[in-house]
């Protein structure tokens, strides 16, 4: 009975589950990405920073197609909305890379702990991003 309580105190607005969702999403794109990242670092010998950008992309690439899919449900995405998610998911790239350099090499962080940082700031910026471009 304490559970049924506790799921009727969720909201249930459609912006509620879109946000899970999106979370839902992430978290997976998330992994994908920080696994892409370690695996190229670590057994690829490939420079953190390399890795990080390859491990974006590969993550935004699919996270695209499920946010555009599964998260929004906006499958008719005109010209401009693809440019504008392309631009701000460009500029989510640098923000990453930014973040990780500074962690890394200012602050001297292992660069695995400064991709969760890095996923943080940048989680924020695509949410609020890709739900004006996608939600129109």
């Amino acid at each position: 009975m304490l559970i049924n309580k506790l799921l009727q105190k969720i909201p249930g607005g459609e912006q509620f589950w879109e946000v899970m969702r999106f979370l839902v999403v992430g978290g997976g794109c998330f992994v994908l990405e920080y696994v892409l990242l370690y695996t190229l670092t670590e057994y690829g010998h490939v420079p953190y920073l390399t890795s990080s950008a390859v491990a974006f992309t590969v993550s935004l690439l699919v996270n695209y197609f499920l946010c555009v899919t599964f998260v929004f449900h906006a499958r008719n995405q005109s010209r401009k909305e693809m440019i504008l998610f392309a631009a701000t998911s460009f500029a989510g790239l640098g923000i990453n890379q930014i973040t990780m350099w500074f962690f890394v090499e200012i602050a001297g962080l292992w660069y695995m702990f400064a991709k969760v940082i890095a996923s943080a700031v940048v989680m924020i910026w695509n949410y609020f991003t890709k739900r004006y471009i996608l939600k129109k």
